[in-house]
């Protein structure tokens, strides 16, 4: 089997190929690509069995991909986006898991395509992508605003547009806002990264998502890191090696 990975965050592409190994074993190769132009470039010179595909890209969306390039690929999404937004695909018989997923849902998406695609041709009508890439823009209008802080003191309004850097502490984060005060949420910091505009937050390494306008000084470091000033903290954080290009992009858009 030949699969085609379209995933731009390294760390999530590594978790997403070791489950496809725990299930395929050493039966399947695959093509990495992070980017629109990458995935465009795969599709015209290569044949697939089967595509898992992230959303968003380091230069657009995956269906910017997929209304431009005709195919007869079974795909199956990966992504944080809510489960409504995939409705218009299910005459398709296209599949999606839902960010965080584990290895039993890879297990089922393998499944439903050995029932659904092996034996059968499928086609794509871009109108498709079309509709689900405008679902998509209306809902990057409804990132999250503001969170709900509780505390021993009571319960209190936190606005996103305040919030400098958000810190992972297990099962819950730290929030600190532009005074320099902490506030802690019960939320791992893949559920809030996924409610966050992309555009003005980023997520430098594992246990850390800073927020653009609050980066004040950036310093390069060794082994391809970049150390961040950020208003409010007191000590720098440090993007992590895999995280730095795209970092640097992130930046350029």
């Amino acid at each position: 089997m030949h699969i085609l990975i379209i995933e731009d965050e390294i760390p999530a592409f590594e978790k997403l190929r070791t489950h496809i190994t725990l299930c395929l074993k050493d039966t399947f190769t695959y093509d990495w690509a992070r980017s629109v132009t990458d995935t465009i470039h795969f599709l015209a010179s290569h044949t697939y069995d089967l595509i898992f595909s992230d959303i968003q890209l380091l230069d657009g969306t995956s269906f910017e991909v997929f209304e431009k390039v005709t195919i007869a690929t079974p795909i199956i999404f990966c992504s944080a986006y809510d489960e409504y937004l995939f409705k218009a695909f299910k005459s398709n018989g296209i599949s999606y898991i839902l960010k965080p997923y584990n290895q039993e849902d890879i297990v089922q998406a393998f499944e439903k395509y050995s029932t659904l695609f092996i034996s059968k041709g499928i086609t794509y009508d871009s109108k498709v992508f079309h509709e689900i890439k405008s679902e998509i823009s209306i809902k990057s209008d409804v990132y999250k605003k503001r969170f709900v802080i509780k505390s021993k003191k009571g319960i209190h309004l936190l606005e996103t547009a305040k919030i400098t850097i958000v810190l992972a502490e297990g099962d819950f984060c730290k929030l600190i806002d532009s005074d320099g005060k902490t506030h802690l949420y019960s939320q791992n910091i893949g559920s809030i990264y996924a409610s966050l505009d992309p555009s003005k937050f980023f997520r430098i390494n594992r246990s850390q998502l800073v927020q653009l306008d609050y980066i004040t000084k950036m310093e390069n470091h060794f082994k391809n890191r970049l150390l961040l000033t950020v208003q409010g903290v007191k000590e720098k954080v440090m993007t992590s090696s895999g995280t730095t290009a795209n970092f640097r992009l992130w930046l350029d858009r």
